[in-house]
């Protein structure tokens, strides 16, 4: 540890986010980066504890819940070299594990920070906003190309379906390790939901894009605009390349079936994302067409996407909106149930919550709320919709129903899983934890193997998936 006293020398100091008043006026990312010698400080407040919980993955309530890092990163040793001046070397160690640190430093949640050992009675280290400075560090110096670059060719060809996080992590390490890699993308561009499933202000698409742009530079082969079973068969990439991996997300939204679905105006939220953002991209962050001026928009659930449909609604100029959450609030405070270095179990306001009341949204999320039925006009537009609270068991209390107006209802309500109909088309009707399946020549990584997920899981699963290829191969090649 480069200053035991650090933690005592230096209060946190996280990347401060722009004014509300600003930001809510374009899709230009959230934060702003502090100083390198800030950034020096704040890694400074490290302890190198003796037994980290911050950098390795720890389950806890089943499968799901992780304390720490799932991606076993470093941050330890990689803070400290911040300290000491030795970037280079900090970002070599902290991509050893993870390979876009320039993502997960503006979209993660950061489950490592709750679990440092700092914030068992304090706040945590910044450990998130230090893994952005690397990673923008790495891309301004030129670090990313000259470490990226590819080993001897073995003459192995992988193809890999999907270009979300994790397609993007299984490309980099195979590449790395000298494989011919081709990704195929069903959308128009590249990145998944680093493209299209995350809005701008919380990650710039020219940060996703350059990324890529690299990796082709390094020898990695991109096909967007191609869906398997129709521009591309499975039997065609199973005579062209010795591994397929599947990294096809798990995107298929949670629809909620109740009277008056068919209503206009009544959207999924990723595909509301999707559109916003292809906007962005075309007509620029700065210059935000209006579309619901006047417009009273309702999101069904929480979570970061009800969140991220709450800010984009805002930027869009509704008139009004409002959050129904099936669950109760959380507590202020931990419960006794919910020990560190557990993912604290409180409530908190989103980025978007905040821009939401700013703009004049009072009492904007309403708790054990369900809707029950939507309404419609003669057309067959969107009104409103019943809602009603819910017991213990989620089910509507017929007694509490009341209707609220509504001209648009976003449906944030979580992912229910992939695409099986794909899983079929390539025989895998087994997937195992290495990341194997039933078909030799198939392996699936991220959310479709996992389920709905962090992009550093996904992150984690792509590099994985890679070294088990690179083994695979290898030992056919000495066999």
């Amino acid at each position: 540890m480069a200053d035991p006293n650090g933690f005592l020398n230096y209060p946190r100091n996280d990347n401060p986010y722009r004014e509300l008043a600003e930001r809510i006026k374009d899709f230009a990312e959230l934060q702003v980066p502090l100083s390198t010698e800030e950034r020096q400080k704040q890694a400074a407040r490290c302890m190198h504890c003796d037994v980290p919980f911050c950098h390795q993955g720890i389950f806890y309530g089943g499968k799901w819940a992780v304390s720490g890092c799932p991606n076993d990163n470093h941050i330890p040793e990689w803070n400290d070299l911040i300290y000491r001046g030795l970037q280079r070397k900090a970002y070599e160690r902290l991509i050893l594990t993870n390979p876009f640190p320039e993502f997960t430093g503006r979209v993660c949640p950061a489950p490592c920070e709750k679990s440092c050992a700092e914030a068992l009675n304090g706040a945590g280290v910044t450990i998130k906003d230090n893994e952005r400075f690397l990673g923008d560090l790495g891309n301004d110096e030129g670090w990313v190309a000259e470490i990226g670059k590819a080993a001897e060719p073995t003459g192995y060809k992988i193809a890999i379906i999907g270009s979300g996080p994790a397609g993007l992590s299984a490309a980099w390490r195979l590449n790395q390790l000298g494989h011919s890699v081709t990704v195929f993308e069903k959308s128009d561009r590249l990145g998944g939901l680093l493209m299209y499933g995350i809005p701008n202000m919380k990650l710039d698409k020219k940060v996703v894009q350059k990324r890529i742009d690299l990796m082709t530079e390094l020898g990695v082969t991109f096909v967007t605009n191609t869906e398997i079973g129709k521009t591309i068969s499975y039997e065609d990439l199973s005579v062209n390349f010795d591994r397929i991996i599947l990294a096809i997300g798990a995107g298929i939204p949670r629809d909620l079936n109740i009277s008056g679905r068919e209503a206009v105006g009544i959207r999924f939220a990723i595909d509301f994302l999707t559109e916003t953002t292809k906007t962005v991209l075309e007509e620029g962050e700065d210059n935000i067409s209006q579309s619901l001026k006047g417009k009273k928009v309702v999101v069904i659930g929480g979570g970061d996407t009800g969140n991220d449909c709450i800010g984009t609604a805002v930027r869009l100029g509704a008139a009004s909106v409002s959050q129904l959450e099936i669950t109760p609030s959380l507590p202020t405070d931990r419960l006794d149930n919910n020990p560190w270095p557990e993912w604290p179990m409180t409530l908190r306001a989103g980025y978007g919550q905040k821009e939401a009341e700013f703009v004049g949204n009072t009492d904007l999320t309403t708790y054990q709320m369900t809707a029950t039925a939507f309404q419609t006009n003669a057309e067959g537009q969107l009104t409103g919709l019943k809602v009603a609270k819910v017991g213990p068991d989620f089910k509507a209390l017929e007694e509490t129903e009341q209707v609220i107006e509504a001209d648009l209802v976003l449906l944030a309500m979580g992912f229910v899983g992939t695409d099986t109909g794909l899983l079929d088309k390539f025989g895998v009707q087994e997937i195992y934890d290495d990341y194997r399946t039933n078909n030799d020549k198939v392996l699936v990584a991220g959310d479709a193997r996992r389920g709905p997920s962090l992009v550093i899981w996904a992150i984690r699963e792509g590099r994985k998936t890679a070294e088990i290829v690179d083994e695979q191969l290898i030992k056919v090649a000495t066999a």
